[in-house]
């Protein structure tokens, strides 16, 4: 530019041309300002395509059998028999020599402290974590003998914090039963009373949730999640603190949904509150990956053991 202005003045080149310099000038320095800022958008892309690599690259823990048993699990008897698991070689056992047998159709409810191990046996039994000893048995069928997609299919899961897709609520719920009708979809939201906050919305069971359901509240989410489990027919549920985001008139309610839905199902409830569990059929206390009580609520009660001192913590309102 300064060149173009010393030949302007010495009346070499025209005004005219001066200008055209200067446009040339201004397209050229904006062109290489995105080439500057491609590559940066590059060099970024490169470095997560390298994360991405890493990823695809990292062994997978839990693999299916090369010669899979075909699936007899019907009835849904469980049975955990002499399992030792820890998460590391470096850490310390969550469970040792554990054993634990559940006949078709019982309602368990697993309580004790945090970490005692009440996930993790949920963890296992969807075998998303392999035992190092012992077993673990669906109708006497080895879970580690069958392909994952057969034994997961058995299963209904409802999470604490519940992942939906960024899909429509009719999906959402619909995931649990491939091939449902509008009714079935329907008449589970109603179970699990998530039909009356469907319902407010504009679009209804058209509406999107958003990623991983951002757009629902926690309870919410929970009803959706539980109405997909309601939908699906698997011989056990499992209901990890499925109540925990709900207020105490809708987990009344949704207390007479799971009452119907565990009928002739093997149940396992994991809740901290102890009014979740009380009318079923058996309650396991877990301390440090043991059982240290067994029995119904009535029994436990009586023991005055860990199982009373929880309960007596909870009634009374406050942990001393």
């Amino acid at each position: 530019m300064g060149i173009a202005f010393y030949f302007w003045r010495e009346g070499s080149v025209s005004t005219g041309t001066v200008v055209l310099i200067l446009i040339y000038l201004i397209e050229m320095f904006g062109n290489l300002w995105d080439v500057g800022k491609a590559m940066g958008r590059i060099s970024k892309n490169l470095a997560d395509a390298s994360e991405l690599v890493d990823i695809f690259e990292t062994p997978i823990d839990i693999r299916d059998p090369l010669h899979s048993e075909p699936l007899r699990i019907e009835h849904g008897k469980i049975a955990f028999d002499h399992m030792s698991f820890r998460y590391g070689k470096k850490t310390n056992s969550v469970f040792a020599d554990f054993t634990l047998h559940m006949p078709a159709g019982q309602r368990l409810g697993l309580v004790g402290s945090s970490g005692a191990g009440k996930s993790t046996i949920t963890k296992l039994l969807l075998r998303f974590a392999d035992i190092q000893e012992g077993s673990i048995t669906l109708d006497g069928q080895d879970i580690r003998h069958i392909t994952q997609d057969d034994l997961r299919s058995t299963i209904a899961y409802v999470p604490q914090d519940p992942i939906l897709f960024h899909r429509t609520l009719r999906e959402n719920i619909a995931y649990g039963k491939p091939g449902v009708t509008e009714e079935e979809i329907i008449d589970a939201a109603k179970k699990a009373h998530a039909h009356e906050f469907i319902s407010k919305f504009p679009q209804g069971y058209e509406t999107l949730v958003g990623e991983r359901g951002i757009k629902l509240s926690g309870g919410e989410r929970q009803r959706v999640a539980i109405a997909r489990a309601m939908l699906k027919n698997a011989p056990i549920l499992i209901l990890d603190e499925a109540t925990s985001s709900l207020d105490a008139v809708s987990e009344r309610f949704i207390q007479e949904a799971f009452s119907e839905l565990m009928k002739n199902r093997t149940t396992i409830v994991i809740a901290h509150r102890l009014s979740t569990i009380q009318g079923l059929d058996r309650i396991v206390v877990l301390e440090d990956g043991n059982i240290v009580e067994d029995g119904t609520h009535e029994d436990l009660l009586i023991k005055k053991g860990t199982y009373y001192n929880f309960w007596e913590h909870q009634t009374a309102g406050f942990i001393k």
